[in-house]
Formats: structure tokens, C-alpha cells, sequence
């Protein structure tokens, strides 16, 4: 038992070291980036879900998101966060707060306008085989963060094989949550104006603002 508890470690060290250089991986992720990069804009419709199998939690809800280059709005039920490439505006909607903060880029390790080209700074990746996701051909890549105290320790892909569309991921953390986000519509191309970006405070009678800047 220890002789292969040890086996299926140093495999295991072996796929997160090796995942950095695997050709397969990068030859997938390139052609998805590429995809996605040629739209000027776009907005998805997501499915979310929270599993915890050790504390028996799951929870999903909707989330929507639209990005126009290095803007993004990104809404879920309890939560509404706006950038408009200088200054993020996160809203919670059942406290009328909202908390406001200046973009840092650097710090931004998983800002959503940037998943699908995300794995090009920081990441390791590696191709893990064929899969199907409701009944798509997938190819299935693990991107593992070269940072050791990284919030999230893995992410998962599933890339179309046909059309290179990026159909879920899924975040895992350290404290053994699994975030999944599956795409359910997706719009290339999609006309807002720079302003959709931006929280409007005057729209919002009695809100309770937070200064972080």
C-alpha cells in the first residue's frame, strides 16, 4: 500500500511539472483564445454551482456576463460587479451597498474578461483526454497556478472539439469548494455602450457607499 501511495504521488508531481511544457494543452488553448480574441465584445449566459462534498453543500444560481475588451460586468444574485477598466464597482444588492475600488490589473488573477486567455501568465496546463459535456466532444485541460498560495489551486476546462467554444470550468480552492460555470448562450459581438460598465450610485436612492480608493 505505501509502495503505491508513493507511485501515485510522483506521478502526480510529474503531470503538474510536465503540465507547464504539454504541446496538446497549448496547441487547444491557443486555437480557443484565438476564437475568442476576433469578438469585440460578447455576453454569456452562465449556470453556477457551489459543491462541497465534505461539508454536503450545493448550492447553483444564474450568473450573466458581458465584456467589451478589458471592461466587464459580471452578475450573480447577491452581487453585481461593474469595471470599467479604471474603477470596479461591486454591488451587493440586498444591503444597497456598494464598494468602490480601483482597478489593479496585476492583482486581478481571475478577472473574467481575461478566461479565455488566462492561461498564457501564471498557469501550467495540461491535456487530461477526450470528454463529453452534455453530449459535446471536449477536449478536458487542467490549468494549475505556478503561485503556491494561489486562491485557487486548479482549473478546469472543457474546450469544443468542434468550434473550439469554451463550455464550463470549474475553480477549485483550497478549502475543498468546486465553483462550475457552464455557459448556457453565448453572443459574439454583442452592441453596449462604454457607460453599462460603469455603477451609477445617483440610480440608487439611500445606498450605502464604501470608499476604497
Amino acid at each position: 500500500m505505501k509502495k503505491l501511495v508513493l507511485t501515485c504521488l510522483a506521478l502526480l508531481s510529474f503531470n503538474l511539472i510536465f503540465a507547464q511544457y504539454d504541446p496538446k494543452a497549448l496547441e487547444v488553448l491557443e486555437a480557443m483564445s484565438k476564437k475568442y480574441k476576433a469578438f469585440t465584445s460578447f455576453e454569456a449566459n452562465l449556470t453556477s454551482s457551489l459543491i462541497n462534498e465534505s461539508t454536503n453543500t450545493k448550492d447553483e444560481f444564474k450568473a450573466k456576463i458581458t465584456v467589451k475588451g478589458d471592461k466587464y460586468r459580471f452578475e450573480i444574485p447577491e452581487q453585481h460587479v461593474y469595471n470599467d477598466g479604471t474603477t470596479v464597482w461591486t454591488y451587493l444588492p440586498e444591503q444597497n451597498e456598494v464598494n468602490i475600488d480601483n482597478f489593479d490589473p496585476k492583482s486581478d488573477d481571475l478577472n473574467p474578461s481575461k478566461i479565455f486567455e488566462m492561461y498564457k501568465k501564471g498557469f501550467k496546463y495540461l491535456w487530461l483526454g477526450d470528454k463529453t459535456e452534455s453530449g459535446t466532444a471536449c477536449d478536458e485541460i487542467d490549468l494549475v497556478p505556478e503561485k503556491k498560495n494561489a486562491q485557487y489551486f486548479k482549473i478546469k476546462m472543457l474546450i469544443s472539439k468542434k468550434d473550439k467554444s469554451v463550455l464550463s470550468w470549474t475553480m477549485f480552492d483550497r478549502s475543498g469548494n468546486r465553483f462550475k460555470y457552464t455557459i448556457t448562450k453565448f453572443t459574439s459581438n454583442v452592441k453596449v455602450d462604454d457607460s453599462f460598465f460603469s455603477f451609477d450610485v445617483k440610480k440608487y436612492p439611500n445606498i450605502n457607499i464604501n470608499e476604497l480608493r
